[in-house]
């Protein structure tokens, strides 16, 4: 939840114009609300408290409140010389570093988790430790078996990286295989098709024709949603035709 005070200050000091800044502080800045209910009227109650997600201005109203945040902590990474990208999507934000040693990439992140932690708080934002994960990539053709990092000493927890990783609705493996994504929307296209099957079941029931229709309309876009992710040129494709042809059977049944 964003800090209602603080908001307008530095929407204000990012030079916009004068009445977007007054708008923004009139919107956060003491508001009331009422209860109406029949003929009762209750009495008025402040909820100048933050921006909840729910809000159709909890997007851009983050990106306002955050983007002074990212500017101060890319300056403090840079001179510490942590080597540390940082990707942010509203409220999920990324810490991306690389090497070839599992401890190097362990002390960068836990400093840079430091700076950012710290940078939070100070601007009146709690961290959820609960919800920080860790995931590493690998190019190895062996086993790979990357050690934990304690963040204990932060305040968080020690993190021992995923073997899958889900983000943003996309699902990752250490090698970049995508067969747990496939599996996961496959399944989903499966039990789409199970539910459409109901219709054919009614005294007025589809035809053929409409069937294919909503095959096409319902079932395709969960399996090949977003596919552009493991179809490529050069991906060895055996495994997700194999899967693919699978829920085509079963659409066909």
């Amino acid at each position: 939840m964003l800090n209602h005070q603080l908001l307008p200050l530095i929407i204000a000091k990012a030079s916009f114009d004068s009445k977007v800044s007054n708008f923004f502080k009139n919107y956060l800045v003491g508001r009331k609300t009422k209860y109406l209910w029949n003929s009762f009227s209750s009495p008025c109650y402040n909820v100048d408290v933050g921006v909840s997600q729910r809000l159709a201005l909890s997007p851009i109203l983050s990106a306002l409140y955050l983007s002074p945040i990212f500017y101060i902590l890319e300056n403090c990474l840079k001179n510490l010389k942590i080597p540390i990208l940082l990707l942010s999507f509203v409220d999920n934000s990324l810490l991306i570093t690389q090497h070839k040693s599992i401890s190097v990439l362990n002390v960068n992140l836990f400093c840079s988790y430091n700076v950012i932690s710290s940078l939070l708080i100070r601007f009146g934002l709690v961290v959820e430790h609960s919800k920080t994960e860790m995931f590493h990539f690998s190019r190895l053709h062996s086993v790979f078996n990357p050690s934990s990092l304690d963040l204990t000493a932060l305040g968080g927890s020690i993190l021992l990286p995923k073997t899958t990783w889900q983000y943003l609705g996309f699902f990752f493996n250490q090698k970049l295989m995508f067969h747990h994504r496939i599996n996961f929307y496959t399944n989903k296209a499966i039990s789409t098709i199970k539910c459409m099957k109901m219709l054919g079941n009614l005294s007025r029931s589809l035809v053929p024709l409409q069937k294919r229709q909503l095959y096409i309309c319902c079932a395709l876009p969960i399996t090949l949603y977003s596919f552009q992710l493991w179809y490529y040129n050069k991906a060895p494709l055996d495994y997700p035709l194999r899967i693919l042809r699978k829920m085509q059977q079963r659409a066909a049944l």
